[in-house]
């Protein structure tokens, strides 16, 4: 058994069901709707909470109590002899900076990631970080490789409606009343730091081909030489939508990416409070090769 434990938070995608099957532990991250605290996979499913944000309550995000995380962490050590946690990206949020802090309480046993991720990929690292501590590699070598190899990522998001930017203040009132007559679909990034506008496009299967483009760019260019080692995978994560829907975009990735392993994973309350249902999130990034 390994003696070092993987913890993250369900920013990364996974669920509290999911830890049995990783053999991880999850967090989850708290979302605040109408002034009440709900916890991702706990006590409200994607479609509890789309539809009260659907229904126009005031959401926000959050991030977990240090006494949360500390009791978690508290547990894996009665098992394990050192901890890797590897929360969302310090560009998107206050949870690293926060746990690093609390960390230095626990003697050199807890190790906080730095890992500039976030959804799928932010789960890549969670997988990687698994299969290094089964190899024996120690908590500080984990923590090493994982912020060595963060920035090797890249994602996209294509947002479906203007209200929830505009209600973040991302988009003016007008902007966004134009924009939905004129069926305007943003394209934002995630390049490991924070979210950031990208290109603006008509309609989803435009916003599509725009973040494939993005992507293909990518692969050939700073990401040739993971792509040549086979250490690239892709990925697609999206807010809630219609079934059929969403298997649709995931045979369309497939496609424009038949050489690579493609990864689907929900996207993430904390970004689905900014951005609202129907988003569509692709991306490209850097699996750590056994061999390297």
């Amino acid at each position: 058994m390994p003696v070092v434990a993987v913890m993250t938070d369900s920013n990364c995608g996974l669920q509290q069901e999911d830890e049995e099957r990783y053999g991880i532990s999850i967090i989850p991250m708290p979302v605040v709707i109408d002034g009440n605290t709900y916890y991702e996979g706990v006590d409200i499913s994607q479609e509890e909470f789309y539809e009260k944000l659907s229904r126009g309550a005031a959401v926000t995000s959050s991030q977990p109590s240090p006494g949360d995380v500390m009791d978690r962490w508290d547990r894996l050590l009665t098992e394990y002899d050192e901890i890797v946690y590897i929360p969302m990206s310090s560009g998107l949020s206050h949870s690293y900076e926060c746990a690093a802090a609390f960390a230095g309480e626990y003697d050199g046993r807890v190790h906080v990631v730095d890992n500039h991720r976030i959804s799928i990929t932010q789960a890549q690292a969670v997988f990687d970080a698994r299969i290094l501590a089964e190899q024996g590699k120690s908590g500080a070598d984990i923590k090493c490789i994982l912020e060595r190899e963060a920035l090797d990522a890249s994602i996209y998001i294509a947002v479906d409606t203007l209200e929830y930017l505009q209600k973040g203040g991302r988009v003016t009132p007008a902007g966004a009343a134009i924009g939905t007559v004129l069926n305007i679909k943003p394209v934002l990034t995630i390049q490991g730091g924070k979210l950031d506008a990208y290109a603006k496009t008509r309609g989803m299967k435009s916003a599509f081909k725009t973040m494939c483009r993005a992507l293909k760019g990518e692969v050939a260019g700073r990401f040739h030489d993971l792509y040549e080692d086979g250490c690239l995978c892709a990925g697609i994560a999206n807010t809630y939508m219609d079934r059929e829907i969403l298997e649709s975009w995931k045979e369309e990735l497939g496609r424009a990416f038949p050489e690579l392993e493609v990864m689907h994973i929900p996207l993430t309350l904390s970004i689905g409070c900014h951005i609202g249902p129907g988003g569509l999130g692709v991306g490209v990034y850097r699996k750590h090769c056994l061999d390297r």
